[in-house]
């Protein structure tokens, strides 16, 4: 019995490989992960030279105080800019997908037949759970801090309410109102009235706390629709308070305690750089098997104004 040798056309596997992953990539970074929240919390700036081993930037302070003169004065006050510099490191880190040789050319058999986008899904997925960990919690093994592990930014306990306990769970509608105010309220005064929060991240159980129980006895709104409306940010600038839950502030505190975080969301008082967002290379063909490497490149979060950010833990 004649046996025909198997065999493949290795160039047109490769450019149909090429073709459906090319169509692939389109699709998974169009998808949006809803519990991925980094994007929504910091500002990321993607401007710098991808292979950038540091990100250099500079923050300005300024010096002067205007006074007044007579005709024959022969003084000048003047005003004065110091610059500092800083220095981000920046990383390498990887994920990427694979096909095997069957997959592929099966797939090849039945005209219009795709190839599923589930692999490339899958790392993305990934890479955007590494950015998130790094963005928010830091770590270790590269030497970054995250947003809500910052050494730098001011820390202090909440204080205790009427039944002596710092836990919102133990306190009144009217004493959680006072803890947040009071955190936008101090970075506001300790700044003299440069840094005011906008932003107010809490724990899951603390934010559903304030988003189920009621401002007052009979009362119609809750305190978390009683704080949006309500609040030295708002009664300030007249833009609403962005209030959000994040699962890693639970135990985050001093302790071990539960922290709530106020800060002020813009690029002067805190950065992520990742000139490198993720991205897929070119498949390549290993053995019996097609690889799409992906990578990217990401620095830490860069906290510049510490007092733009606030600590209260033993909520």
């Amino acid at each position: 019995m004649l046996r025909t040798a198997a065999s493949f056309d290795a160039q047109a596997t490769l450019g149909f490989l090429v073709s459906q992953t090319s169509s692939i990539e389109q699709e998974v970074y169009a998808i949006r992960y809803a519990d991925i929240q980094y994007p929504n919390l910091v500002p990321v700036d993607t401007s710098a030279y991808p292979w950038a081993r540091t990100v250099t930037y500079f923050t300005v302070d300024q010096a002067g105080q205007a006074d007044w003169m007579n005709g024959n004065a022969s003084d000048m006050p003047f005003a004065e800019i110091a610059h500092t510099k800083y220095e981000t490191t920046v990383e390498a880190a990887k994920i990427g997908y694979r096909y095997s040789l069957e997959e592929v050319n099966q797939a090849m058999m039945i005209p219009g037949m795709n190839l599923t986008a589930d692999k490339a899904a899958a790392a993305r997925r990934a890479a955007e759970e590494l950015v998130e960990r790094v963005v928010l919690s830091g770590d270790t093994r590269k030497g970054f801090l995250g947003l809500v592990n910052q050494t730098s930014v001011p820390q202090a306990a909440v204080p205790n309410g009427a039944a002596s306990s710092p836990l919102w769970s133990s306190k009144t509608p009217g004493e959680i109102l006072a803890d947040v105010n009071n955190s936008i309220v101090g970075a506001w005064s300790a700044t003299q009235q440069i840094e005011l929060h906008d932003t107010v991240l809490l724990p899951i159980a603390q934010y559903g706390l304030i988003a189920g129980t009621p401002r007052s006895t009979n009362a119609d709104t809750t305190i978390l629709s009683y704080l949006q409306a309500n609040n030295i940010y708002t009664a300030t600038t007249g833009q609403p308070l962005t209030i959000r839950t994040l699962r890693q502030l639970t135990g985050a505190g001093a302790g071990g305690t539960n922290r709530m975080i106020t800060y002020r969301r813009d690029p002067q008082v805190l950065k992520f750089h990742m000139p490198m967002p993720h991205q897929f290379f070119p498949p390549q063909q290993r053995m019996l098997e097609f690889i799409i490497p992906g990578m990217m490149r990401l620095g830490g979060l860069d906290v510049r104004l510490p007092k733009g950010i606030s600590y209260n833990d033993g909520i």
